[in-house]
């Protein structure tokens, strides 16, 4: 009996550290922002900034921040993104060979690519767990991809999912979310998502229309298709108009910046600091760039903007649950591998 040939799937999440030890804190720092899409200065330079200052001055911190978060199966990313890739196994069934990855760390594309080799796989289709497109994450996790299918002999048809910031299914998934929230309840309602630095938006417009006029990016069209930011705009609209909430009720912002440079603004910490100056009490977050709760969802929001928030005068800042095994999401997943 002849065995019919299989599609598999790579899913690729960002990464995470190994255990909270300041040790791997450091060893996942050094691989993430080496990465020269990540912080994109010339070698040498990056080199010497992350492994002499960046790194041994930040791990310490950082693996307490981990340590806060860890639970007794691993990191919250990790969990998360195994459970998802075990949910969409069953659900696309044995003509699929589902794999999950980390772009930085463990599982590595390398590893996840390598389970595929001897398995009768007619096609790979690569699904970066990233719903809006940047260089520094999906960009970097297609370079890597490809680099290592450079290395094999035969090579099977190899598909890239770029981005998918107003999916259907995602949007309905985060609006059940944010409704499960008691959204109704909120004064305002915000939409963070990770920051980038302005050099890298402006380096992936080939059009010279980024960071030239305000609110350059809040809308998306064939002049800034790709842009990381006009795609999470293009998130917010979604959700707002599924939600359908009134202009004025809330704002888009962005979070996690690392160093003095400037980054897409407006920034996260900034932003809450003013609604509580503009009387909103009580604020709830969105975190629509991240597929899987963790360390920028669980830790960075929920406790210390939230400490922030408290101290400045709010009250109530909630964290709307990541995307993580909601069904709807799930199953828009599937729908992206499938398609």
């Amino acid at each position: 009996m002849s065995i019919e040939p299989k599609t598999g799937i790579l899913l690729v999440n960002l990464g995470t550290p190994d255990s909270p030890a300041t040790s791997d804190v450091r060893r996942y720092l050094v691989e993430f922002l080496t990465d020269p899409r990540v912080i994109d200065i010339p070698f040498l330079q990056r080199q010497l900034l992350v492994r002499g200052i960046i790194a041994p001055f930040r791990s310490p911190k950082s693996a307490k921040s981990y340590k806060e978060i860890w639970t007794s199966e691993g990191s919250p990313l990790a969990v998360i993104s195994r459970s998802q890739a075990d949910a969409i196994q069953a659900s696309l069934g044995d003509a699929y060979q589902v794999e999950l990855a980390m772009r930085y760390q463990n599982p590595s594309i390398a590893s996840a690519l390598e389970k595929f080799k001897g398995k009768r796989i007619k096609e790979i289709k690569v699904v970066p767990l990233f719903p809006q497109y940047a260089s520094a994450t999906t960009g970097s996790v297609h370079q890597e991809v490809m680099r290592v299918l450079s290395t094999w002999q035969v090579i099977p048809d190899v598909r890239f999912v770029n981005s998918y910031p107003d999916h259907p299914g995602m949007i309905a998934a985060f609006a059940e979310l944010g409704r499960a929230a008691g959204i109704d309840s909120y004064d305002h309602i915000l939409f963070s998502y990770h920051g980038l630095p302005e050099r890298q938006l402006v380096k992936a417009d080939s059009h010279g229309h980024c960071l030239r006029q305000p609110q350059c990016c809040e809308v998306r069209g064939d002049h800034n298709h790709y842009c990381y930011g006009a795609q999470c705009y293009a998130t917010t609209h979604a959700i707002v108009k599924e939600l359908g909430l009134e202009s004025g009720t809330y704002t888009t912002s962005f979070q996690s910046r690392l160093g003095k440079t400037p980054w897409k603004k407006p920034y996260t910490i900034d932003t809450l600091k003013e609604l509580v100056k503009q009387g909103n009490k009580k604020v709830l977050v969105f975190c629509p760039a991240f597929t899987s709760d963790c360390l920028e969802t669980i830790f960075e929001i929920g406790t210390e903007y939230q400490e922030d928030f408290k101290h400045w005068g709010g009250e109530e800042l909630t964290l709307v649950e990541g995307l993580n095994l909601n069904s709807v999401w799930l199953d828009a997943l599937a729908d992206l591998c499938r398609s």
